[in-house]
């Protein structure tokens, strides 16, 4: 049995086993695949990486073809909206495990002036039922049954976001952000050694016909790393999109193909029409901001508000933390120490237990005391701290109930208190251009290769591109055991509750932007983007460094170390404190850009393929 395998089957015996409570249990019990669940993506080789400097742009994506897809618009003068919609293309070509046509986005852009929020996360479709995501026993259906087909695929959003983005911070023309990603389709990319394994392990991709005649040989064998794989269907949708924008993939022959796909499933069909398609909005918001003063300095951290709770958990792990010792604890042999990941497991379960609470789409839900700002006020979070056992070796604190912000006397908002459940993959794309401006952009299908469906016209053209399985980022219950409403429950219309945390950091004093950083990863997204600011603001590493550290996280229950990166009297530590301990696969995907006096300095994922570039 392979290691990766191993450890994984280790991870559900000990779920099993360990002696949790009611509260940890109910949210676990919503895990139909434990092992998993922290790895939307398996983990592939890892390939060690140094950095990379440039002088006067820097671009960092998922994938080497991507990255220079990138480059390339920033060479011709594009901005830095125009070199992530090209390595967006680029990315739904040879990373189709991750993102693409089919899925959704979040953009953070600054223009020298501005924050702001582009919002081009998928829908679900009008025709949902509150129990959509429910068996016909009245339990939340299995994962994977709920994934494979058009059940839980929702309305992408992706390409209306980016065409929003490039109509108000595009400099080069729409249709040459796509000539990179139609000349690989056409001619054909040579399929990466990660491509390759997520293509051999997967064990639902070869059902639908159209993925088996593009991902398969005639015999139904995976295509190997290095095969010459060519996508005409998806080289002739990019030209139409290129030549008309989004109404090409959103209406008329595309969509209705998409439609079709969704509605035409034998045994989990959806409920997507053309009309959903048609009537998409991508959405422009306030970025969610907060302070985060390090010793003398104060950055300025901004990403997306709800339906996000990416930055809302950062932040508020980050200022918890703030109220803690842990300024006084370094990093010990370039690792952190037990000490310090006592403290963060405890302000990351504070943080959650606020994240299932009260976050979902703000079309739908009502935030706290009136502002998702409420969640990070200093009074707030001051008085949460209080909560951590922050003495040497004291124990793990209680399983904590969401708190209750905003004045003493406000009225709390009666919803339910979610379980914790699986969230999925995605791809993240950095961009920091010549004048200064900057993209963080998180973008996904969800599950590894999505809804597994495989949408294509009909035209006798090979390939095509995924869907999405996004409405599985909703609660399946819609209501708890006591009968109280889930905030991100499913309805028509809504957009699903996301982790994504694009990030942009900022200078206070200045405004300059210092950082543009993010990850995939599902859920745990959130931790990998807080370990890398942390890294970078608190140790003083640079990109490289911070996301080279070990990662770790907890959704509220247990605590998770990367499995090999820490000494076994590190687990043994937090374990003596109270801690339910699991090392397991952390393949997080972490791209990071940091402003530096000569220019700029990026990282990119040793986990993954990724890759920085620039002038």
């Amino acid at each position: 049995m392979p290691a990766r395998i191993s450890v994984r089957w280790r991870f559900l015996v000990a779920l099993c086993v360990a002696g949790v409570s009611a509260c940890a249990a109910e949210r676990i019990a919503a895990l139909d695949a434990p092992p998993t669940f922290l790895s939307p993506e398996i983990a592939s080789a890892s390939v060690a990486k140094t950095g990379w400097a440039t002088r006067t742009y820097a671009v960092a994506a998922a994938n080497p073809l991507a990255t220079e897809a990138g480059q390339q618009m920033l060479r011709a003068g594009g901005s830095a909206v125009d070199a992530a919609i090209a390595v967006q293309m680029v990315l739904a070509l040879v990373e189709p495990q991750s993102s693409g046509l089919g899925g959704g986005a979040f953009l953070i852009h600054f223009d020298g002036k501005q924050v702001q929020a582009f919002d081009g996360r998928e829908t679900a479709p009008a025709g949902v039922t509150a129990t959509e995501l429910m068996g016909s026993n009245g339990q939340p259906m299995a994962r994977m049954q709920a994934i494979v087909g058009g059940r839980t695929v929702g309305v992408p959003g992706t390409l209306r976001m980016l065409e929003l983005a490039h109509r108000q911070h595009g400099r080069l023309p729409w249709a040459a952000l796509f000539a990179p990603a139609i000349r690989l389709a056409q001619q054909g990319f040579a399929i990466s050694p990660r491509m390759a394994s997520l293509v051999a392990d997967d064990k639902h991709l070869h059902k639908d016909p159209v993925a088996a005649a593009y991902f398969y040989d005639a015999d139904g064998k995976p295509w190997p790393a290095g095969h010459v794989l060519r996508n005409p269907e998806l080289a002739d949708v990019l030209q139409a999109i290129a030549k008309q924008g989004a109404d090409a993939f959103m209406q008329g022959e595309v969509a209705q193909a998409i439609a079709n796909k969704v509605q035409g499933h034998a045994t989990n069909p959806g409920k997507m029409t053309l009309k959903d398609l048609a009537d998409y909005r991508a959405v422009v918001r306030a970025p969610l901001c907060f302070d985060y003063a390090v010793a003398a300095h104060t950055y300025r951290i901004c990403g997306m508000p709800p339906p996000s709770s990416g930055t809302l958990a950062i932040g508020q792990i980050l200022n918890l933390l703030g109220n803690t010792p842990t300024a006084n604890v370094p990093l010990q042999a370039g690792l952190p120490p037990a000490d310090w990941l006592h403290l963060y497991t405890e302000a990351s379960r504070l943080a959650f237990a606020d994240r299932d609470h009260y976050v979902a789409d703000p079309d739908f839900v009502q935030p706290p005391a009136g502002s998702w700002q409420s969640l990070l006020q200093p009074g707030y979070l001051a008085q949460r701290a209080k909560l951590i056992n922050t003495a040497p070796g004291s124990p793990r604190m209680a399983d904590p109930a969401p708190g209750k912000p905003g004045p003493s006397d406000a009225r709390p908002l009666q919803y339910g208190r979610a379980a914790t459940q699986v969230e999925a993959g995605t791809s993240h794309i950095s961009v920091i251009d010549a004048q200064g401006h900057g993209v963080a952009m998180t973008t996904t299908i969800e599950d590894a290769f999505g809804a597994r469906q495989m949408v294509n016209r009909g035209k006798g053209l090979t390939g095509g591109f995924l869907l999405n399985n996004e409405l599985t980022d909703f609660n399946f219950a819609p209501t708890d055991a006591a009968g109280l409403p889930v905030a991100n429950r499913i309805e028509p219309g809504k957009r699903p509750r996301s982790s994504m945390a694009p990030t942009l950091v900022f200078d206070k004093a200045t405004g300059q932007l210092l950082i543009s950083a993010g990850s995939p990863g599902g859920a745990v997204i959130i931790h990998y983007t807080a370990k890398t600011l942390y890294g970078m603001l608190n140790w003083g590493l640079n990109a490289q460094e911070a996301i080279n550290l070990p990662n770790f996280g907890t959704l509220g229950g247990p605590a998770f170390l990367e499995a090999g990166r820490f000494a076994p009297t590190t687990a043994q530590a937090l374990r003596t404190r109270g801690h339910k301990v699991y090392e397991v696969d952390l393949p997080s995907g972490i791209q990071a850009i940091a402003r530096t006096p000569q220019g700029f300095f990026g990282g990119a994922d040793p986990r993954r393929e990724g890759v920085v570039l620039g002038d």
